[in-house]
């Protein structure tokens, strides 16, 4: 079936499978920030934003797409590159394979949230899992980034 839908700013009309999810159809496409690792919509490798909220590309079926926003990691390049340095500073990127829907996720928080208190930020981001930096380094670059941007929870 055919869908429209706006890819990062975009126009895009696709061919879309029945059973096909959001994840496969934006890899066809040339979008490569998605990684795919748990396959069961439980580790955030493969978020992308939804009419600006996140969403689990796997589990999100390709032709629900039809006639909504779409934006990938792609389009966020500044903001990822400034949280990126963050998480370097702190060693929270290691592999560097769950990155991209961290950082979407990330991302989307400083949007949404406006109580920026540990435990906002570590329910808002418990979907996310990482390998292999721990989280603690994680939660530290975020909370420097936070407060550097003027954001710091009133609690700290």
């Amino acid at each position: 079936m055919n869908i429209t839908f706006t890819l990062n700013g975009k126009t895009v009309t696709a061919d879309a499978a029945p059973d096909e999810n959001l994840l496969a159809l934006l890899r066809r496409l040339g979008i490569m920030s998605i990684k795919c690792s748990c396959d069961t919509a439980n580790c955030g490798c493969c978020t992308v934003w939804v009419n600006g909220k996140p969403a689990l590309s796997c589990a999100y079926p390709a032709p629900r797409a039809d006639g909504q926003e779409i934006t990938t990691l792609e389009t966020l390049t500044a903001e990822a590159e400034e949280l990126a340095a963050y998480m370097a500073d702190e060693g929270a990127d290691q592999c560097g394979f769950c990155n991209p829907g961290f950082v979407m996720n990330v991302l989307a928080m400083k949007r949404e949230l406006t109580d920026f208190s540990d435990d906002n930020v570590r329910a808002y981001l418990a979907g996310n899992l990482c390998r292999c930096s721990g989280f603690a380094s994680q939660h530290r670059a975020i909370a420097a980034w936070l407060k550097d941007s003027g954001k710091e929870a009133a609690d700290r």
